[in-house]
C-alpha cells in the first residue's frame, strides 16, 4: 500500500475500543475511535475512511443505521459489524444492506486482520473500477470526439437520442471522419455501458476469415482449428458489436448475419449447438449502401436491418471551424507523446491547413500533424513546414479543362463509372502502386484489388497483385 489507510472503530465500550485499536496498531492503518454514532459520523464527514468497525448494539443510533447514514456520506466505506449477539437473522440483515462482513465478540484479532485487509483491498478494487469507467467515459464519450461545429453537434445531438434505445444504427460517413468513435459514444452513453463494446473490420478480412471471426467455430471445423473459438458476437454479448466496412461482407456471410439479426441466435462454424446473444450492433460504412443493393452486393433485407437509424458523420470540408481544433490537440498530443517542445502554429500554417479540403478527413490531419512533430525541431509550425499540398494553391483550372492529376466527372456519370475512373487516376498517380493508392483513396488493399479486379483495370506492377 503507497498511502496509509484509515480504520474507524466505533464501540460503546471503551475496553473494547482499547483492544481492537491494539489489535490493528502495528499494521500501519491511521486508526480513529468513536464511543457513538454520531462521533463516528463527524469523523466520516471529515476524511476519507476506508473501513469501518462498528458495535451493533449501542445507545442511541445502533450501527446498522449507522452503515446506512456512511453509506450517504462515504460510498465506498466498507464496513465490519461486531456484535455479541451474532445471529443469522442478524448477519443476513448486515449483509443484506451493505455490510462487508459479520464478526462476533470476542474479537478473533487475525480474523479481525484478514477481514480488514481484504477489505481494504475491496475499497481499492471498488475505486479502481470507477476510476476506469470515468476514464473510458471521457475516452469514448463526446470528449474526445473534437468539434464544435454545427454540424459535429448534430451529430452528437443524434448520439444523445439514440444511445438509450435499443436500435440498431448505421454510420455513414467518408473514411477517416471517426466513425469508430461515434458508435464507442453510443455505447458509453448506453444502458450497455457496463459491457463490452467489440469492433470488427471487416474489410481486412476474407470471407472465410470473417465469418469464424463473427461467429466463432468448433474444433476440426477448418485446416488449422486445433480448438474451439468463441467468436466477435459470443464476446460482445449484453455489449455492442460494431462492424466497420460493413458493405464489405460477402453476401454469403450477409445471409448469415441478418438470422441473427432476425433471432439473435446462430452456430459456430462446424458447429450444431445455437447459441443466443443479447448484442447492439452499429455499422458503418463509407459507401452508399442503397446503390449496392440496387447492384446485387448488399442484400435489401440485411439494408433495413441494419438503417433502423443512421447518422451521417460529415466530411472535414465541410466543417472546416472544426480544423483549428483538432490541429491544435493533435499538436499538443504528439509534442507530450514525442518530448518535443512544440509551443503552437504560426497563423499563416493553420490557414493552409483549414484551407486544405482533407480527403482523408481527420485520420489525415492526425497523420500529417504527427510527422511534422516528429520531423521539426523548432518549437512552432510554420508554413514553410507543411507539405507541398498545403503551401501553394494551384491556379484555377478554365472552364472544361481537366488538371492534372484530376478526374473529369461529366454530369450523368454513373457511381460505378466514377469510381472506376478515380481508380484509375490514383493509380496512374501512384505509379500503379496499389497499397499507396489504397491508402490515398481510404480503403483497405484488399478492397482496392477486389475493385481492380471488378473494373478490370490494369495495374503494371507487381503490388498490384493480389496477395495469395
Amino acid at each position: 500500500m503507497t498511502d496509509t489507510k484509515i480504520v474507524l472503530i466505533v464501540d460503546d465500550e471503551e475496553s473494547t475500543l482499547r483492544g481492537l485499536k491494539q489489535g490493528l496498531a502495528d499494521k500501519a492503518y491511521t486508526i480513529l475511535t468513536a464511543d457513538r454514532a454520531e462521533a463516528a459520523i463527524e469523523a466520516l464527514r471529515e476524511q476519507t475512511v476506508d473501513v469501518m468497525l462498528t458495535d451493533l448494539r449501542m445507545p442511541g443510533m445502533d450501527g446498522l443505521e449507522l452503515m446506512k447514514m456512511a453509506k450517504k456520506i462515504s460510498p465506498h466505506t466498507q464496513t465490519i459489524m461486531l456484535t455479541a449477539y451474532g445471529t443469522v437473522e442478524n448477519a443476513v440483515d448486515a449483509m443484506k444492506h451493505g455490510a462487508f462482513n459479520y464478526l462476533t465478540k470476542p474479537v478473533n484479532l487475525d480474523n479481525l486482520e484478514l477481514l480488514v485487509k481484504q477489505a481494504i483491498e475491496t475499497r481499492e478494487l471498488v475505486t479502481e473500477n470507477i476510476e476506469l469507467r470515468r476514464r473510458l467515459e471521457e475516452k469514448y464519450g463526446f470528449e474526445n470526439i473534437l468539434g464544435g461545429s454545427a454540424a459535429m453537434e448534430r451529430v452528437f445531438e443524434s448520439v444523445r437520442q439514440i444511445a438509450p434505445t435499443k436500435a440498431n444504427v448505421l454510420l455513414l460517413g467518408e473514411s477517416g471522419t471517426g466513425k469508430e468513435l461515434i458508435a464507442n459514444a453510443i455505447h458509453a452513453n448506453s444502458p450497455r455501458r457496463e459491457g463490452p463494446f467489440v469492433a470488427v473490420h471487416c474489410a481486412a478480412l476474407a470471407k472465410t476469415l470473417l465469418e469464424s471471426e463473427l461467429f466463432g467455430h468448433e474444433r476440426g471445423a477448418f485446416t488449422g482449428a486445433v480448438a474451439s473459438k468463441p467468436g466477435k458476437l459470443e464476446r460482445a454479448d449484453g455489449g455492442t458489436l460494431f462492424l466497420d466496412e460493413i458493405s464489405e461482407i460477402d453476401l454469403d456471410v450477409q445471409v448469415k448475419l441478418l438470422r441473427v439479426l432476425e433471432t439473435w441466435e446462430f452456430e459456430r462454424v462446424g458447429g450444431l449447438k445455437p447459441i443466443s446473444v443479447d448484442v447492439r450492433l452499429v455499422a458503418a460504412t463509407n459507401r452508399e449502401l442503397d446503390v449496392l443493393v440496387k447492384g446485387g452486393a448488399f442484400r435489401e433485407d440485411l439494408y433495413y436491418r441494419l438503417n433502423v437509424v443512421s447518422i451521417t458523420v460529415p466530411p472535414l470540408r465541410e466543417r472546416r471551424e472544426d480544423i483549428p481544433i483538432l490541429v491544435e490537440a493533435f499538436l499538443a498530443e504528439f509534442a507530450a507523446a514525442n518530448r518535443k517542445k512544440v509551443t503552437g502554429i504560426t497563423a499563416e500554417a493553420l490557414d493552409a491547413l483549414t484551407a486544405y479540403d482533407w480527403p482523408g478527413n481527420v485520420r489525415e490531419v492526425r497523420n500529417v500533424i504527427e510527422s511534422l512533430i516528429v520531423l521539426t525541431q523548432s518549437p512552432e509550425i510554420t508554413l514553410d513546414m507543411l507539405p507541398a499540398q498545403f503551401k501553394a494553391p494551384a491556379e484555377p483550372p478554365a472552364a472544361g479543362a481537366r488538371r492534372p492529376g484530376s478526374v473529369l466527372l461529366p454530369p450523368g456519370t454513373s457511381l460505378q463509372e466514377a469510381e472506376r475512373l478515380l481508380i484509375e487516376e490514383t493509380l496512374r498517380k501512384t505509379g500503379s502502386n496499389v497499397s499507396q493508392a489504397a491508402k490515398l483513396l481510404g480503403v483497405s488493399r484488399r478492397t482496392l484489388h477486389r475493385k481492380i479486379n471488378e473494373y478490370g483495370i490494369r495495374a503494371e506492377r507487381d503490388d498490384a497483385n493480389p496477395p495469395s
